[in-house]
């Protein structure tokens, strides 16, 4: 690792991060421009007003010296069988949700939430966020030269709201109506208090409404979509390589919000069976870019020749994003799951310091909530002030830990791991599971305590799961482990067919909505949304929609934390590590931005500001 290129960003990120930080702990004023009869805005911010002017020269991150031109050949696992991101159906190709279709309004990655007008020159809203209104730039155009109207924009979100995947359907769920107020204008309305739905209506994708004229939405999934973005698709071979070349054409090629973004000519996607095969792919100089989740593995197997002749360089790109949730999540669908008590005891049984140690050195640091490594997260110890007094209503039904505090346990880091095992019994013996004289953990009429792992082929899990596998056989338990294909897995996952699953959630500095999706109660029968543990939590939804309705940061902040505290004391996953930087090892001719945005490495920084130098 290049060390002085870490700590120049690692000082660059604290240093953009603060301003940041601190402008949000101002009471939050209706945004600059906005409300009746207060004009139009180039943007909006989720709290205050947006960080930089109008006029502003380019983003922060972006540089807009950097050359045009290069491939950027890119890997991910598994496969894909569908060219429509937008439905539940199949397993959509990378890149054409980000960079062939465009959204009204462009996020900006250097603050929390803060969108600035891309299709839409304008955005303007009430005080009170009961209404939103776009007005679109005059040159906007898709890739087939058709301009981008009005009537393109409503039949997008008309269509998306009701044929599209639920993310799409539960905002629209929230619209009272949608309708023209002008040549190039369009108002939504909102049926009920919400504040985020003024920015999540920006950041739905326009479609072509011509294209799609006599195809069935929620089952096309082989066209080809035409889209208004930096990209076109140039070559699709199904489930194997898709590859994307930039539009000399593209029409915002000359905005400054655009300046230093969209840089590489072609990106292409390679897909492999495993990250095994793709690593190999990499080090054989068939990939230019690979990320590297085991700091083990970042210190120990890069010795390779390309990298050994300096073709290949090594960056920890900082983040300063909470840790999200990662690890074995618990169908509470399945009654086996349904006691906290036996949650507790699987949580209780997973032996998290030995196995780090195993598989990472013990480097990384345990997750410790979802919305952990951020001032987000949940404060250790009981709650109090605002936190406690947003859980009070619900102080009956919460499980334990959730007003108290509640941590995840940890164990000496032996391989036996008694003490937390002697609890785990404990606590399956106070949900009714003993073990018979055969040692086979057994309810009380005599049905034995098993359950199915599933997990995709390929999967970084694998090796975790037959490390606890063996710690449960002790407690009587024998689960049974079932690897499946990429198109299996996904369908398993949106029809909630598993008892425990591989389970990942990135959360952000500025959750939202999409937090319904992630725990809400529709997600416990409707299919194809990230509640995969099955919670029915109305503390959850009560949490989630105070922190939609916040008006200021401190408000904003005790409702997630809130939030993380009902979640992590639901003991839904069994958590592993998190990385507080990306490993990113590529070529030497590929460069990524000085000035490290807020979010890090994250999808819509790599690779929309990243750059290609011609070799001299």
């Amino acid at each position: 690792m290049r060390g002085s290129v870490f700590f120049h960003r690692l000082s660059a990120l604290t240093l953009a991060v603060s301003p940041i930080l601190a402008s949000l702990g101002a009471q939050a004023e209706p945004a600059q421009g906005i409300g009746p009869g207060a004009g139009i805005t180039h943007g909006i911010a989720m709290y205050g007003t947006p960080a930089l002017p109008e006029g502003f020269p380019h983003l922060p991150y972006a540089n807009p010296q950097a050359p045009k031109g290069g491939t950027l050949r890119m890997g991910e696992t598994g496969s894909f069988d569908s060219l429509n991101p937008w439905v539940l159906a199949g397993r959509p190709a990378q890149g054409i949700s980000s960079y062939v279709t465009e959204s009204l309004m462009l996020r900006s990655y250097d603050e929390p939430f803060t969108l600035y007008g891309l299709l839409a020159e304008s955005v303007t809203t009430d005080p009170e966020r009961t209404w939103v209104e776009f007005t679109l730039r005059p040159e906007a155009r898709f890739s087939d030269g058709a301009p981008v109207t009005v009537e393109d924009v409503i039949w997008s979100y008309e269509t998306l709201g009701t044929a599209g995947a639920p993310r799409y359907q539960n905002a629209w769920g929230k619209v009272a109506k949608i309708e023209q107020t002008g040549e190039r204008s369009l108002r939504i309305t909102f049926s009920e208090q919400n504040r985020e739905l003024a920015l999540i209506m920006g950041l739905r994708p326009v479609l072509e409404k011509a294209q799609w004229q006599g195809h069935d939405f929620a089952t096309e999934t082989q066209m080809i979509p035409v889209g208004s973005g930096p990209y076109v698709i140039e070559r699709v071979d199904m489930g194997r390589v898709i590859t994307l070349k930039r539009n000399a054409d593209w029409w915002a090629k000359d905005l400054p919000l655009t300046q230093g973004l969209q840089n590489i000519d072609t990106l292409r996607w390679d897909y492999f069976g495993d990250s095994n095969a793709m690593f190999e792919a990499f080090k054989a100089g068939d990939l230019d870019l690979y990320r590297e989740g085991n700091p083990v593995k970042w210190a120990r197997d890069y010795t390779f020749p390309a990298m050994l002749e300096g073709l290949v360089v090594k960056e920890e790109i900082p983040r300063a994003t909470p840790s999200g949730i990662k690890g074995l999540v618990m169908n509470t669908r399945k009654p086996i799951f349904a006691d906290w008590r036996v949650r507790e005891a699987l949580i209780r049984a997973f032996n998290f310091e030995f196995i780090n140690t195993t598989l990472t050195g013990g480097v990384e640091p345990r997750i410790s909530s979802y919305f952990g490594n951020s001032p987000l997260a949940l404060q250790p110890g009981p709650a109090s002030g605002k936190v406690a007094a947003l859980l009070e209503p619900f102080k009956a039904e919460l499980f334990p830990g959730t007003v108290e505090g509640y941590t995840f346990p940890a164990s000496d880091g032996s391989l036996s791991n008694r003490r937390n095992a002697r609890a785990a019994l404990k606590l399956l013996a106070e949900a009714g599971w003993e073990a018979d004289a055969a040692g086979v953990l057994k309810n009380g009429e005599g049905a034995p305590f098993t359950f199915e792992i599933v997990l995709p082929q390929g999967s970084e899990a694998q090796t975790i799961v037959d490390i606890y596998v063996e710690a449960l056989r002790p407690l009587g338990i024998f689960p049974t482990i079932t690897v499946v294909d990429d198109a299996q897995f996904q369908a398993r996952k949106n029809g909630y067919d598993f008892d425990m699953t591989w389970f990942w959630v990135a959360t952000s500095l500025s959750p939202g909505n999409e937090q319904y999706l992630y725990w809400g109660s529709q997600g416990v029968t409707e299919p194809g949304s990230r509640n995969l543990m099955g919670m029915n939590s109305p503390a959850a939804e009560a949490m989630i929609a105070a922190m939609l309705d916040a008006r200021d940061t401190d408000d904003f902040t005790a409702a997630v934390r809130a939030l993380d505290r009902v979640l992590t004391a639901g003991r839904y996953v069994i958590p592993v590590w998190f990385s507080p930087v990306s490993r990113v090892a590529h070529t030497r001719n590929l460069h990524s931005p000085t000035v490290v945005p807020l979010y890090g490495d994250w999808p819509g920084v790599t690779p929309d500001a990243w750059w290609i130098e011609a070799e001299q």
